[in-house]
């Protein structure tokens, strides 16, 4: 036990280092910085988000969704704005002044605060049962209904992939696959999108739930059969619509994580911080080379420092937009009605035309920018609702039912084929799309996205594993083990 805290401390107190100093001080080093109280501020988001996300790296227990909202944090919120508030540099052209910034660095650090105060409190009543989600989260895998959502996702992809372009199209870049979109289809632009994400979304969610289908009594030969049939199957289907050449990153990101931190390996603690730790590598070495494939007129790969990447390229632009957002409150106030567009994003136009813009459209336009194809992080969005309330609401709830859900999906990580195994990594890693928004542009996506489970799962009953010393009760002298993990159905081989 001695040794085992030892340890732990000792991954705490490198991850620290790593994250909070070294790899801060790297960016600094390159860079001839300017000083000034945003940047001091800033340092102080970098210490609180490096902070968490060491933490993260080294628990005991698997946090999958605070992993996804501090990697965010820190790599978006934290080491990007430290290299453009040291240089004065950023991806964007709307520059704003010293005050505006440290406004912005402020909201930041605000929404840390309550997120982490939210999951803080959420945390001291783990122990407590939970009436909603824990029921909720429960939920089993009906083998019946998943077959049918596998049959649905191969009925869409032969009705819609035509229409996209055909599967070549898939396999040029993303943006021939939009302008293949929008030839063939004469709807509006969001009509399209919700098109390409119902046929990206189904294909996902039958590939996992087809994977993680547990054991049933009676027809179990006949379905494993029926599985090992459609998993190739749908395998390639998802190789086709889920790729990174034609799907966004964050997406396809979104669902390779997915299916690999889905399978009971994952649900360990130690194979869970390996695999956080290479994420943490992959995003910083990797991930600003990888939009390669965006356009079909490619240049060269030229490798740059990290701070080089922050400054110029305009997927670390969130920071930044949070500058533009405050900039916007400061010349046309809050706008609380703003916070009713995402809810009920699904009522037309043509029926509330008062409804309101997409927030990065409504950035785009006060920054006088040409293309409105742009972020708005959940920081600032919240913030134009009504100001440091709307905001600390927000991410305190965020921090708390993420903390719960976290705790939850612990408990019943040796229950094969719940809604724990296989929504909580999904929403974890989409989470990276939702704090990067806007809200009324990935929202009916994220409907999608926890829509398909609900219905493809029945009621299950939460079965808590019993502690050691409520089993030596119950058995008198005999010793005791651990639970035995239930595999994924058909995966083979002796249990571990």
């Amino acid at each position: 036990m001695h040794g085992g805290r030892i340890r732990g401390l000792a991954a705490v107190c490198s991850w620290t280092v790593l994250l909070v100093v070294l790899l801060p001080t790297l960016i600094l080093h390159s860079l001839d910085a300017r000083f000034g109280g945003a940047l001091a501020l800033q340092c102080v988001i970098v210490v609180h988000s490096g902070g968490a996300l060491a933490r993260v790296l080294t628990d005991v227990k698997v946090r999958i969704v605070a992993f996804g909202f501090w990697l965010f944090s820190y790599v978006w919120l934290g080491l990007a704005p430290l290299a453009m508030l040291a240089t004065d540099t950023y991806p964007r052209g709307f520059i704003v002044d010293d005050k505006t910034a440290f406004a912005a660095t402020a909201v930041v650090e605000t929404g840390l605060l309550a997120y982490s105060l939210g999951a803080a409190l959420s945390g001291s009543r783990a122990h407590r049962d939970s009436t909603v989600l824990e029921p909720l989260l429960a939920r089993r895998m009906a083998p019946v209904r998943v077959l049918l959502l596998c049959g649905l996702a191969l009925l869409l992809a032969a009705a819609l992939i035509p229409g996209q372009g055909g599967v070549a199209t898939f396999f040029a870049s993303r943006q021939a696959a939009n302008e293949a979109a929008s030839t063939a289809a004469q709807a509006d632009s969001a009509t399209r999108a919700m098109a390409a994400w119902c046929l990206s979304v189904p294909a996902f969610w039958a590939l996992v739930a087809l994977a993680h289908v547990p054991r049933i009594k009676d027809g179990d030969r006949t379905l494993r059969g029926v599985r090992w049939i459609l998993l190739p199957v749908l395998l390639v289907l998802n190789a086709i619509v889920n790729n990174p050449i034609s799907q966004p990153r964050f997406w396809a990101g979104t669902v390779l994580l997915t299916v690999v931190f889905a399978f009971p390996a994952m649900r360990r603690p130690r194979a869970f911080r390996v695999g956080a730790a290479a994420i943490m590598v992959t995003v910083l070495v990797v991930f600003p080379y990888s939009d390669y494939f965006r356009y079909d007129k490619r240049e060269p790969v030229h490798v740059v420092s990290l701070a080089e990447q922050f400054t110029t390229n305009g997927d670390y632009d969130a920071y930044q937009q949070i500058q533009t957002g405050i900039s916007y409150v400061h010349e046309n106030g809050f706008t609380p009605t703003a916070a009713l567009g995402p809810p009920l994003f699904f009522v037309p136009r043509s029926v509330w035309p008062g409804k309101p813009a997409d927030a990065g459209i409504l950035l785009a336009g006060h920054a006088g920018y040409t293309f409105d194809n742009l972020s708005a992080p959940l920081w600032v969005e919240s913030y134009m609702w009504a100001g440091i309330p709307s905001l600390a609401i927000v991410f305190g709830l965020i921090g708390a039912v993420g903390r719960r859900v976290d705790d939850i999906r612990n408990r019943l990580r040796g229950q094969p084929g719940t809604l724990a195994a296989v929504l909580v990594p999904g929403f974890a890693f989409y989470q990276l799309i939702l704090l990067r928004g806007s809200l009324m542009a990935i929202v009916g996506p994220l409907a999608l996205l926890l829509a398909i489970p609900l219905v493809i799962t029945t009621k299950g009953r939460p079965r808590r594993t019993a502690g050691p010393a409520v089993r030596r009760a119950a058995a008198g002298s005999a010793p005791t083990t651990e639970p035995i993990e239930a595999r994924p159905l058909g995966t083979g081989g002796p249990r571990p």
